[in-house]
This record gives structure tokens, sequence and C-alpha cells, in this order.
């Protein structure tokens, strides 16, 4: 039997990375997508076995046209999705262009539907799939300036529950993961160790984890649910 396939968004750092190298632990095969080739050839080194390498904007609306059809291409089959990517910047609303904000729904929000939409005919004729999106626990309560991406989060919480309903009928389940800070590039390119420090963050691995458990473990009943992952609810001081 052929060894389970995942494409993984946002795999060349943090979170993604993570999910890659929990995956690979347990014999999947990785499509591994991120904007920077040479990010993912290093967590690809990391995970060993089979990987494939798409350099993708997944904010593109026809990227994830692309992606699949190479997953599709070089295994002939995908199980998985794991929608890691996301881009997040510190501005108030009267800050924030319309081309800024358009670029954080696109890759935390849009992302997950494209892929979602082209990897459902596919799950079908499987017989099943399932989909992990990453969220954040600033869907529910965001820090000041961070109301776009919050608003993505909570958008992309709401789209989860929605495809794990329209995904019953043909064994699709679609879970969120949202996480509290987690020590990311991306985290710390907003928020300082003094306002934040290490201590109080989640380690990706951590994150990565659940994920795992979404796809193939305890937390495969989930699907529809948005499960939050905090050490604290405090948000950082400004």
């Amino acid at each position: 039997m052929d060894l389970p396939v995942a494409i993984i968004t946002g795999a060349g750092r943090g979170i993604g990375r993570a999910s890659a190298i929990e995956l690979a632990r347990r014999d999947y095969r990785l499509v591994l997508v991120s904007r920077t080739a040479s990010e993912l050839e290093q967590t690809a080194a990391l995970c060993g076995g089979a990987c494939q390498i798409v350099a993708a904007d997944v904010g593109l609306a026809d990227a994830a046209d692309r992606v699949v059809r190479q997953a599709m291409s070089s295994f002939g089959r995908v199980d998985a999705l794991v929608h890691c990517a996301g881009v997040a910047l510190m501005r108030t609303v009267e800050r924030m262009t319309p081309q800024e904000w358009q670029a954080i729904l696109d890759s935390n929000l849009s992302a997950a539907f494209h892929f979602c939409r082209v990897l459902w005919p596919i799950w079908r004729k499987q017989g099943g799939g399932v989909a992990v999106n990453v969220s954040s626990y600033s869907a529910r309560d965001p820090f000041p300036g961070l109301g776009a991406y919050g608003a993505a989060k909570a958008a992309v919480n709401l789209l989860g529950l929605a495809l794990a309903r329209e995904g019953r009928e043909i064994n699709v389940r679609v879970h969120t993961v949202a996480p509290a800070a987690t020590e990311t590039a991306m985290f710390r390119s907003l928020f300082s160790p003094e306002q934040c420090p290490p201590q109080e963050t989640l380690d990706p691995a951590e994150v990565a984890r659940v994920i795992a458990h979404c796809i193939t473990g305890d937390l495969a009943h989930t699907s529809g649910e948005v499960i939050y992952l905090h050490k604290s609810v405090k948000f950082p001081a400004s």
C-alpha cells in the first residue's frame, strides 16, 4: 500500500516546518510549499524521505492548482492538507493599505478555500481526506493592530466548520488549530522577547503534534471544531 501524502503550506519554517517533520516521522510523503525554495530545501533535509518542493505564493488564486497538480503527478494521491502559510502585519485600520488588507486575506483565508476547492474532487474520488487549517488565538481576542489578521483567522474558523459539514458525506474532515503566541519568525517580527518572553510562547513542535493528531490520532473526531492552544492568554505589552 502506498504511503499517505500531505501538502503543507508555509513549510519553509515555523509551524509548517515542524508539521512536515512530524508527519515525516509518521511515514507521510510530503509536498512542501512556500515562497522561498532555499527554506523548503532545509525543511526537506530535516524530514528525509520522499519530499517534493514547490516554491509558490499561496496567496495567488492559481497556486493551489499548480501545487495539487505537482502532488498528483509525483505521488498519485493527496491524503491531507496542512495550511500553515499566512501573513500578519501590525497595522491599525487607519494605517493599513487596501493592498495589505488583501494580502492578509489572500494568504490566510483565500488560500484555504482554493486548496480545498481543488482537492475536493480528488478526495471524493479517493473516498476521503483531511484538511487542517492553522488559525490563531487572535481570531477571538486580537491584540490592537492585528485586527485584519484576527478577522481573517476568524473567517478561517467559520470556513472550517462549513467545509467540515460539506465534507461529511464524502468522508472529508476539516480541522482548525488556533495557537496563541508561538515561537516563530513571523511572531518575532511583531513582538520582541521583552514584550513576550520565550517561556510564554508555544514551541512550533507542540502545535505540529496537535495537527498530526487531527490527521491521524485522537483528535480525528474534532472535525469542524476550533482547537485553541495557549500557555498564557495575556497579550504582550505594547
